[in-house]
């Protein structure tokens, strides 16, 4: 029989709170705090250890969003995930007859996220909020909740989504992005010029058309961006993965919310008809089919589901606040579902095909069919000494005491959306791929030793806000919560801080336990600027025109990614290579590109330097005959301090078009 329906029996009485439900003080032995999918893999791991577990939930619901509406799980390299991770979308495949499933309902997954923490032998207490941390020196001793509830333990792991137990404990953290410059990145911060996520056709952001004066539309806020790869407070955008349906049996139609502002959605009526105008049909939702006709539905496109902007104060915010944007959020995307069923100034063939989806009357059962868990895609980051980055990503620093690997994109969801130049701008939206799959570092996710010495962070571990961005993905997270409890566990043994475990040891049973530590397959590696002589400016540090993409599929790339023209809107892309002479001379100029069969045979590149403007035309389908592969476009003079260019641009050329990094070599 089934083994996941075997073990639901349970999940009536885990619901009813039978588990915890006491206002006394209780000890265990590990204490998690978090019933996201990463607590309850930590709870499974701690229990098949022999340890006592105490698994402390501050809403009603354990799985976090693996059993609130991501049905569609985000693998990255599927060969990388091994361990309780995998044993998870195993048992799912049970469930639905198959050998595994990475895509279900959200019910199922919560019925097993209750099974396995039954099976586990944790006590699980469910609507208790972490209220304040007891600590002797550098250990936590207690956690008391807001039902009056303290539990006593030797480990401790912060398993929540936004770092709360971590920042009650007094251990460092970060919130929002850092700058390029903190850690020698290129992908975090303010990013400018990237095309995801962006207005398909200009739209106005004015109030009235053309006039600056009658103020801007609603959720396009005042300020500029900031300057590209700047750091700032900004968090990327939250929303709901709501799970829908078209059949008329199972189907709630989408409910007018109280407090429904209709202007709140006038840019996006003003983007759907200026796109209908040019007959062009934006990307409005990411609908991905789960079993039994339902959808993970996301974000998708310039004005979707994601509320960009409004959730800069969940990370560090109290009850209260958070309460206030979680009901922002519900009422904006109940909101924008109405609106597109019913506004008028919907086109009429988008409020029918909006209007043919509802909510499921079988899932979130408790709230209409409304999902329980909002996206916290980025809370707190834990500082600690050793901040994965993207140079983890690809492969510059490679970490020998793996307790995962990541695989994912380098995944940011836009921040801000903001008017310049008489049009609406959306910025933050990042998506780059690692170079390979990468070690995940145990160091990261325990704190510096002499901030605390018995506690673990699975999922807001120490990371820059570009590498979260590949890390954040469920799978990760359930596997770095079996790692961290597995360490909890050998600390206890060994009698000794998380800081000191030994990773031979950890490492034994990790590997024992199914999981992958390290990559056999191949790697994409960029050319490391710093290897180069002269003076290397890369598509980081250009100036862009127009939507560029942003890839590292082709080898041979300088840094993180190279640029891409898409092979489109020819004439509307350049990209500029701006270099302040340091001394006067006579210089190398030599470009990078991927080439390939596709790329373009005639892209134009003027290099500007003293003597005036010199065209060249690169043929991008040949590799270079030059060892390290770029390519030597001539020798020029230049003045020192003035500024020097290259630009590479996509007029009438005839194929895909490369921006990615132009070496300039002083002559002796």
């Amino acid at each position: 029989m089934n083994r996941l329906l075997i073990a639901t029996g349970c999940v009536a009485m885990l619901a009813a709170g039978c588990a915890g439900t006491a206002t006394t003080t209780q000890t265990f032995d590990v204490v998690i705090y978090g019933g996201t999918s990463a607590g309850v893999a930590a709870a499974v791991q701690s229990g098949r250890m022999g340890k006592s577990v105490a698994l402390v939930e501050p809403g009603r619901h354990l799985g976090g969003l693996t059993s609130g509406g991501l049905g569609a799980t985000d693998t990255g390299k599927k060969e990388a995930i091994g361990g309780l991770s995998r044993e998870f979308y195993r048992r799912l495949g049970e469930h639905y007859g198959q050998p595994e499933m990475w895509t279900f309902e959200p019910h199922v997954a919560e019925q097993l996220m209750d099974a396995m923490a039954r099976e586990s032998g944790a006590a699980v207490f469910r609507q208790h909020r972490l209220r304040s941390v007891a600590m002797q020196g550098t250990r936590i001793t207690a956690i008391t909740t807001s039902g009056g509830l303290t539990l006593r333990g030797r480990m401790f792991i912060d398993a929540t989504y936004e770092g709360d137990l971590l920042a009650k404990a007094g251990v460092s953290y970060t919130v929002g992005r850092e700058a390029n410059a903190t850690y020698n990145e290129t992908l975090n911060g303010v990013q400018l010029g990237q095309p995801y996520h962006q207005f398909d056709v200009p739209v106005d952001p004015y109030v009235i058309e053309g006039d600056p004066a009658s103020g801007l539309l609603a959720r396009i806020h005042p300020d500029g961006p900031g300057e590209h790869g700047q750091g700032d407070h900004r968090v990327q955008a939250y929303c709901f993965r709501m799970c829908l349906t078209k059949d008329p049996a199972n189907r709630i139609p989408f409910p007018k919310p109280a407090g429904y502002d209709a202007e709140q959605y006038a840019l996006l009526a003003r983007y759907l008809q200026n796109a209908e105008a040019a007959g062009k049909d934006v990307r409005r939702f990411n609908h991905k089919m789960m079993p039994n006709g339902k959808t993970d539905t996301n974000n998708n496109g310039a004005f979707s589901t994601d509320n960009i902007g409004m959730n800069y104060d969940w990370p560090d915010g109290d009850e209260a606040t958070r309460t206030r944007i979680f009901a922002e959020h519900e009422t904006y995307q109940k909101g924008l579902m109405w609106f597109l069923c019913n506004d008028p100034r919907v086109p009429e063939r988008v409020r029918k095909e909006t209007s043919g989806w509802g909510l499921c009357k079988d899932e979130f059962v408790e709230t209409g069919g409304w999902p329980h868990q909002l996206y916290i895609r980025e809370g707190r980051r834990m500082v600690s000494d050793y901040v994965v980055t993207e140079h983890d990503c690809m492969h510059r620093v490679v970490p020998e005491d793996s307790v995962r690997l990541g695989s994912y994109n380098m995944d940011s969801h836009n921040v801000q959306r903001y008017a310049r130049d008489g049009v609406v701008l959306n910025e933050g939206d990042v998506q780059v791929p690692p170079q390979g799959p990468y070690p995940i570092t145990y160091r990261s996710i325990v704190p510096k030793a002499a901030e605390c010495t018995n506690l673990l962070v699975p999922v807001c571990l120490s990371c820059s806000h570009i590498a979260y961005g590949s890390i954040r993905m469920e799978p990760v997270f359930m596997i770095l919560g079996q790692s961290a409890a597995t360490a909890a566990c050998q600390a206890i043994d060994g009698d000794t801080s998380v800081q000191e475990v030994d990773y031979a040891t950890l490492r034994e049973r990790l590997l024992a336990d199914g999981q992958v530590l390290t990559w056999a397959g191949p790697i994409r590696k960029g050319i490391d600027a710093r290897g180069l002589s002269g003076h290397v400016v890369d598509d980081a540090q250009a100036r862009i025109t127009g939507a560029w993409h942003r890839s590292a599929n082709a080898p041979g790339f300088v840094g993180s990614v190279y640029l891409h023209d898409a092979n489109s809107e020819k004439g509307e892309k350049s990209v500029r290579f701006p270099l302040s002479i340091p001394s006067a001379g006579r210089y190398r100029i030599r470009m990078a590109y991927a080439e390939n069969p596709n790329r373009a045979t005639n892209v134009p590149v003027t290099i500007h330097h003293a003597d005036g403007d010199t065209a060249v035309t690169v043929n991008q389908r040949k590799s270079s005959p030059e060892p390290d592969g770029l390519l030597t476009l001539g020798t020029f003079r230049f003045n020192a301090g003035n500024e020097a260019y290259v630009e590479i641009s996509n007029r009438a050329t005839n194929g895909h078009v490369i921006a990615d990094a132009v070496q300039y070599v002083p002559v002796e």
